[in-house]
């Protein structure tokens, strides 16, 4: 990070391809779906302009993610809500063996990706920051800009919503 900070620019390429993946994942995950390439780019640059604002005793991953989550929101802003998470399972298929145990697996994967993509805004936000993306409650605080507080009580509430949802889903089967 020092040497990003002070401009050798090849140790800024060294944290670009560390975070891309991540990078891309977050984004995708919070609903720029095929558009999370360019957001992630973006991301990357502003990151780079301000790298003079960095905290040198701060963690880069979750800086960088903010700026992502904060680059994700601009990508909707002043367009029509739509679907956020547009998510796609090549290994789900229509039809489903429940005799065979790695498709229940791919079956529950993705009726779990559709419970949280029906949950509002916030609360998708913080539930896949915390458990889709693995984050820690803080780097989800630092990542979406909330309090830890915030981040608990809403994941408290997401996850309150999501009990019923998946409880159905297991039901039917």
């Amino acid at each position: 990070m020092a040497r990003a900070i002070a401009g050798d620019q090849a140790a800024y390429g060294e944290l670009v391809a560390r975070y891309t993946a991540l990078a891309h994942r977050t984004a995708y995950l919070l609903g720029a779906g095929a558009d999370a390439g360019d957001v992630v780019q973006e991301a990357f640059v502003k990151a780079y302009r301000k790298l003079h604002t960095f905290k040198p005793e701060a963690d880069f991953k979750p800086w960088l993610l903010k700026i992502v989550a904060n680059e994700t929101k601009n990508l909707h802003r002043g367009r029509r809500r739509r679907n956020l998470m547009e998510l796609k399972l090549a290994t789900v298929t229509e039809t489903v063996d429940h005799d065979d145990p790695g498709t229940l697996v791919d079956d529950s994967r993705a009726q779990l990706l559709k419970a949280v993509q029906s949950l509002p805004e916030t609360d998708r936000q913080v539930v896949t920051c915390r458990y889709l993306l693995e984050l820690s409650e803080a780097e989800t605080a630092q990542t979406l800009n909330l309090a830890k507080g915030t981040v608990k009580s809403r994941l408290s509430r997401a996850l309150a919503k999501l009990r019923p949802m998946l409880e159905e889903v297991a039901h039917d089967r």
